[in-house]
């Protein structure tokens, strides 16, 4: 199976910057997306073949998730149970025989950490839903989760280590998270390769590819073998991230 996950900061807009043509050549079986921006009937795209699932923000033009899904789901859930996160449609849980797909968009802790309480309620919450699905079946778990992990992770680890996506508190969650089970693909299969999935729309940060990787497939431990490549598209335009994915044998 072929899964391709994409922060598309707008999916309306993105729909005028090539989308289109990128999911037909894509030809995924799953493609989750997060930052829609929009609510449901705001626009025009039913490709063949393809169960699609919403999650908008109660607030218009802000946050948002979907999955374009060739399989039909066994079921499918709108957030993870908790009131203030769930009003703004960060996630998305897809049922299978044999595994969930979980598409997430992770809360931003905001210049100069504002929100980071926030941001470490919401981890703590989709740690104990994702472990609680994992005991049931395994966990395939993508989205912009708003952390590069690691020092490798981005350009200027020095000077951004107390920028939100880089403090030492998201960094510590996410390392939690792995603890109990789970394994960031990318990093597992290639520990020295250096490629981001996000860059600033200031200073040419693109062309001069000083960016991010905060854009993830993380499984559960136990499926970790079955994933056959874990991939970044960083050639891929129409947002301010890129999308990411894996080949998986489940």
């Amino acid at each position: 199976m072929k899964m391709i996950s994409w922060n598309v900061n707008g999916f309306r807009a993105c729909l005028g910057k090539g989308f289109t043509e990128f999911f037909a050549e894509a030809d995924a079986d799953f493609v989750c997306l997060q930052e829609t921006k929009m609510q449901p009937g705001q626009a025009e795209f039913s490709p063949d073949g393809y169960h699609q699932y919403w999650n908008s923000a109660e607030k218009k033009g802000y946050s948002g998730t979907a999955v374009f899904a060739k399989r039909e789901p066994l079921s499918v859930k709108y957030g993870i149970g908790i009131p203030e996160p769930d009003t703004e449609g960060r996630a998305i849980t897809l049922e299978y025989e044999n595994f969930f797909l979980l598409c997430v968009y992770t809360p931003n802790a905001q210049k100069e950490l504002a929100r980071l309480d926030y941001r470490m309620s919401w981890e703590d919450a989709l740690r104990g839903y994702i472990t609680q699905l994992d005991k049931g079946k395994p966990v395939i778990y993508c989205g912009d989760l708003n952390v590069a992990h690691e020092e490798i992770d981005l350009k200027n680890p020095k000077t951004n280590h107390h920028s939100a996506g880089f403090s030492d508190e998201e960094r510590g969650k996410f390392t939690e998270l792995l603890a109990a089970g789970f394994t960031d693909t990318f990093r597992a299969l290639y520990p020295d390769k250096i490629e981001y999935s996000w860059w600033s729309y200031m200073m040419k940060a693109r062309e001069k590819n000083v960016g991010w990787r905060i854009d993830y497939f993380v499984v559960s431990d136990r499926i970790f073998g079955s994933v056959r490549d874990s991939f970044i598209l960083g050639e891929v335009m129409g947002s301010d991230h890129c999308p990411v994915g894996i080949e998986i044998d489940l």
